[in-house]
């Protein structure tokens, strides 16, 4: 399976974070763990499928993902091909109508936010092109057709900025203290931009940066009891919901991303 990733143009960048290819000449079963950024898949050749209970539904060619509490298995069969846009974490309400928040645990067709014959024109000229460059330049100039606003919340900003310094160890209440904000009102312009509430958020960055220090076997409590767990059960309850295995399996596989 090949991997290429490429930086969004300057105009795309406060709102793109990134632009991954994927190619895959064998079937592959990929793990995907959930993150902090909603994106946006292309189908561009091949079957592509999600794998839910040892159902299989073929995905759409275009896929918008909202963020997840749990790692979804995707499917690439032989000779198959898919790019994906990933969001900067307060970037995609700049772009589709539905409110971010509406879309957790969601994964639906492009063609809900916007004209099916617009999508299915955008998905025909895509078949159609010989290289990534082309590939990035027809996707750039929809995103770009579809900004609907530009402001940012540097409040909001700061926020997650602060999660992920602490790696998501953090009460939310003292986040928004901090702030000099109410945490009413605090979640309510988080979820608005990011789609999750600030617990969700902050569960997110701590379970991923948790997985980052691939602990060993020696350290492995270590690193559970420093990111906030104080009982293994409460942990593996945790970890199973957010990957699909215990950490043994996990860790065993490798096979993620």
């Amino acid at each position: 399976m090949n991997f290429a990733t490429y930086i969004p143009s300057e105009a795309l960048q406060p709102f793109v974070k990134s632009y991954t290819f994927i190619e895959s000449e064998q079937t592959v079963t990929n793990r995907i763990l959930p993150t902090t950024s909603f994106a946006l898949a292309f189908r561009l050749r091949g079957q592509i499928s999600y794998i839910h209970n040892s159902h299989t539904s073929l995905l759409p060619r275009t896929t918008f993902t909202g963020l997840k509490k749990s790692a979804r298995l995707i499917n690439y069969e032989a000779n198959s091909a898919a790019i994906i846009v990933l969001f900067k974490e307060t970037g995609v309400a700049a772009f589709f109508p539905t409110p971010p928040q509406l879309l957790f645990e969601q994964s639906v067709p492009l063609a809900n936010f916007f004209p099916i014959a617009e999508i299915s024109l955008l998905e025909q000229h895509l078949a159609e092109t010989k290289n990534t460059a082309e590939t990035i330049a027809l996707i750039e100039a929809f995103l770009l057709s579809k900004i609907s606003y530009s402001k940012t919340d540097p409040l909001i900003t700061e926020a997650i900025a602060n999660i992920h310094a602490v790696n998501g160890n953090l009460k939310i209440k003292g986040l928004a203290n901090s702030l000099y904000i109410s945490q009413d009102a605090f979640e309510k312009r988080f979820r608005k931009l990011t789609g999750a509430t600030p617990k969700q958020f902050a569960h997110i960055v701590k379970l991923n940066a948790l997985i980052r220090q691939n602990p060993s076997d020696t350290s492995f409590m270590d690193i559970v009891h420093e990111n906030g767990y104080y009982d293994q059960p409460h942990f593996n309850k945790d970890f199973k919901v957010f990957t699909g295995q215990t950490p043994k399996e996990f860790f065993k596989s490798g096979k993620f991303w």
